[in-house]
């Protein structure tokens, strides 16, 4: 059984082929701000790195038309962002202001996550506890962790079933019910949040 409880693993592929990341550069004036809202990928994510959650619509990354809010940020001037504390990337981003381009290695990637979860019967748990639609713990090695599941990430669907505005006994109660391939979409949930207007983008 568990062989076919396989890694969803289109993104470790992304990530693995050089030819999947593009090199952007945004031109900008001097002292200007890139003028984006970067976002920690979410634990459990195969590469931790940062994601666009937003961009001004008249700042330089906006302005250049390459980049997109979902796209994973590799490096930036060629330093590596992979691994680094979101603070850090918030950092380089940030020193870059003097400077009149920049150049991003992104990897383009859609804003929304899609989970497969292979569960043969309700017997195998899911391995991750949900509050409010967000997920907040994952277990290491579990089948929701193999099928892409990530902590800090805001659950949008179910089975192509919008949980947005769905309480949190319903989302329990349709996770603990579903068996065979579960399909979820998910994305960071301080993107969900700038997303749905109930948080101001503060620009880098």
């Amino acid at each position: 059984v568990l062989n076919s409880q396989e890694i969803f693993g289109d993104e470790l592929e992304i990530f693995a082929k050089k030819e999947l990341q593009k090199e952007v550069v945004v031109p900008k004036a001097k002292g200007e701000i890139l003028g984006v809202v970067i976002v920690e990928s979410g634990w459990g994510s195969m590469l931790p790195t940062v994601v666009i959650a937003n961009l001004a619509s008249s700042g330089a990354a906006a302005r250049c038309g390459q980049l997109n809010i979902g796209d994973q940020i590799i490096a930036i001037n060629g330093l590596s962002l992979v691994g680094l504390p979101l603070s850090t990337c918030q950092g380089y981003i940030k020193n870059a202001k003097n400077q009149t381009a920049v150049k991003f290695t992104v990897v383009p990637c859609a804003p929304v996550v899609e989970v497969r979860i292979k569960r043969p019967n309700t017997k195998y748990q899911l391995g991750f506890s949900v509050q409010n639609g967000v997920i907040c713990s994952l277990l290491r090695g579990g089948i929701a962790e193999r099928g892409g599941v990530r902590v800090g990430h805001r659950i949008i669907e179910i089975n192509n079933q919008s949980v947005v505005a769905v309480p949190h006994e319903k989302i329990v109660n349709l996770l603990a019910t579903s068996v065979g391939e579960i399909h979820m979409k998910t994305m960071p949930t301080s993107m969900f949040r700038l997303l749905t207007g109930q948080e101001n983008p503060i620009y880098i």
